[in-house]
């Protein structure tokens, strides 16, 4: 979800999760993903390091970790699942459909108290199933508009503020041969993280007050409308189609210079520095002025009850969650901290002042309707079916109603 895709492969899944020695070591299984662009800052060598300093202080207690690109991990997790064999721990995109079918341990069952008091408050309550929190955040990231600051200066622009400023820039940038004036990235990678920040910058969303899915509401038909009409249809987002352009591609394009403006977090800034790509970031344009609400993300760590060892599980993860630890892995990899102890220190360290941007939209951002189990089946469609709301002979109103319809259903089932 908030990673860049890595390349990087792993070997296959080891069987074994969990397993007593029969000197009685307990060996935990954790599965987790690749946050790592390059095998130099693989997220492996990062847990490889941590599990060597727990077993270190921990005698009795291994810790084995397999790590797999976005792009896998959590299929992996998945068909471990299936088979009756799913590791002690996996740090993954979704959790809430495991926690229904009660495979979980909750936060209470593992963590101490002060561990579970650090959670920023909102992000803890995004992990929570009926009332229970089973999902543990362990990374989190917000979004802005990032722009080139060599394309606008050239061309006379100032950053946008509204939808009709930003329209208004793309055009004179497609006309001072920008090969991209906006990325739009409705590809099957993340299409649902680019269409709820345009839904919450119309003034809609995914949900009704209530939690009900409302995909298909006037204020997130308007948005498409404006998308597919004064964007798209006017050629200013490039010369692939917004349904096959994924992510990672608009990323990369905006870190060779090719894009004007597009919706990043943090993980971009890196991309576009080590290209020597000048960037700035604003709010995200709303219709009539900068967008109040932001999308919030975060992924997840969850622990799985079919072997046992709650209080090995929940031991290690105390110590995952020190705040040393995870101002460490967010540094690593430009991603906010989900504790609040971190997000104090890396709020006045000037070491991280270029995550300001993203630390100030935390408070005020949304997250995707994570908690509810059909949250996973709703997503996956979105980022299959979104593309065509603003394809040349697609209706917005038409592709957003077939959504509503299968989340309406699927919610229906939880």
């Amino acid at each position: 979800m908030i990673a860049v895709a890595s390349a990087l492969g792993m070997t296959a899944v080891l069987g074994g999760c969990g397993l007593t020695g029969s000197s009685g070591e307990v060996t935990l299984k954790l599965v987790a993903a690749d946050y790592g662009n390059s095998t130099q800052n693989s997220s492996q060598k990062y847990w490889d390091k941590l599990a060597r300093q727990y077993e270190s202080k921990h005698e009795g207690v291994k810790i084995d970790v397999d790590v797999y690109s976005w792009n896998d991990v959590d299929s992996k997790v998945r068909k471990m699942v299936d088979a009756g064999d799913p590791p002690d721990m996996a740090q993954i995109g979704a959790y809430s459909d495991y926690a229904a079918k009660g495979l979980l341990y909750s936060a209470d069952d593992l963590l101490s108290i002060p561990t579970q008091a650090d959670f920023v408050s909102q992000l803890a309550q995004a992990g929570e199933v009926r009332g229970v929190q089973y999902g543990l955040p362990f990374a989190a990231s917000t979004r802005v508009l990032f722009y080139n600051k060599s394309l606008f200066s050239r061309a006379g622009l100032d950053a946008p503020k509204t939808w009709n400023d930003l329209a208004a820039d793309a055009e004179t940038l497609k006309a001072a041969g920008v090969k991209y004036p906006y990325a739009l990235p409705l590809g099957p990678e993340e299409a649902q993280a680019e269409t709820m920040q345009w839904l919450l910058s119309g003034g809609g969303g995914y949900t009704a007050a209530g939690g009900s899915y409302a995909i298909d509401s006037q204020e997130n038909v308007d948005t498409f409308t404006w998308l597919k009409n004064d964007l798209v249809g006017k050629g200013l987002t490039g010369p692939v189609a917004p349904g096959k352009l994924n992510r990672a591609t608009a990323f990369a394009a905006f870190a060779a210079g090719d894009v004007g403006m597009l919706n990043g977090h943090p993980s971009l800034m890196k991309m576009a520095a080590e290209k020597g790509v000048k960037y700035g970031m604003v709010p995200m344009p709303g219709a009539d002025g900068p967008s109040e609400v932001s999308m919030g993300v975060a992924d997840w760590m969850a622990a799985f009850r079919k072997n046992g060892h709650a209080d090995q599980i929940g031991d290690f993860l105390d110590f995952v969650y020190d705040k040393k630890n995870v101002l460490d892995f967010s540094r690593e990899y430009d991603l906010l901290p989900v504790t609040t102890s971190a997000s104090q220190v890396m709020s006045g360290a000037e070491q991280d002042a270029a995550l300001k941007p993203f630390l100030d939209e935390l408070p005020v951002s949304e997250l995707p309707p994570v908690g509810q189990t059909s949250w996973a089946q709703v997503s996956a469609d979105i980022k299959q079916r979104i593309g065509q709301a603003v394809a040349p002979d697609s209706s917005p109103t038409s592709v957003l109603n077939q959504l509503q319809a299968t989340a309406s259903s699927a919610q229906l089932a939880e």
